[in-house]
């Protein structure tokens, strides 16, 4: 079983092994959270190059790894990914191979975006098509209006915390459902509310 976790990289560098389009999508996600990219690839596409800060155009080699956080490897080669994932098991790296669970010390959930609200489907790598499967049911069913739901529960949590309440005490499910129902109309999907456990 995995552990769900978001990560902050803002700021933090990432690096991309593999060059093609497959690397470029992976690379536009990391860029998307501010990471500061390095690409490694005899051949890169314009798009990655652009994402990366730094684009050495050759093959992996050891000690590429040095000074970044995570890598993410997207060559299509067994043999390069496993020499990627070696060095970053040695050296405490966290490292993702696309397609390939096992030569990851983590995988990557399906996203849906609405500014701050991020929604994510994952079968720990055993399918990744049914994670893109979920995501674009979730797309459907969580519009972008929920950033501007997000924004508003920002302000009302704010206003709790300037009377110098807690918000942990509040049950915020039907201020929750009011919000939701005055910024989507009735013709849309709407999601089930929690059931308390």
């Amino acid at each position: 079983m995995q552990f769900p976790i978001n990560l902050n990289l803002e700021g933090r560098r990432c690096l991309i092994v593999g060059g093609g389009r497959i690397a470029t999508r992976k690379a536009a996600g990391l860029a998307a959270c501010g990471a500061v990219i390095t690409a490694v690839a005899p051949e890169v596409t314009d798009e990655l190059a652009a994402l990366a800060t730094e684009v050495r155009r050759r093959p992996y080699a050891h000690g590429d790894l040095d000074g970044h956080w995570l890598v993410i490897t997207a060559t299509g080669d067994r043999a390069v990914d496993q020499a990627v994932y070696d060095d970053a098991e040695a050296t405490g790296i966290w490292a993702n191979s696309a397609d390939d669970p096992e030569r990851c010390a983590f995988t990557l959930a399906a996203v849906v975006r609405r500014g701050p609200v991020m929604v994510t489907a994952s079968t720990g790598g055993v399918s990744p098509a049914l994670s893109t499967w979920l995501r674009i049911r979730l797309t459907e069913a969580i519009g972008p209006e929920f950033a501007d739901i997000a924004a508003e529960l920002a302000e009302r949590r704010a206003a709790v915390h300037a009377r110098g309440e807690s918000t942990e005490d509040l049950d915020w499910n039907p201020i929750i459902d009011e919000i939701v129902a005055a910024h989507r109309s009735t013709d849309t999907v709407t999601l089930a509310a929690p059931v308390a456990s």
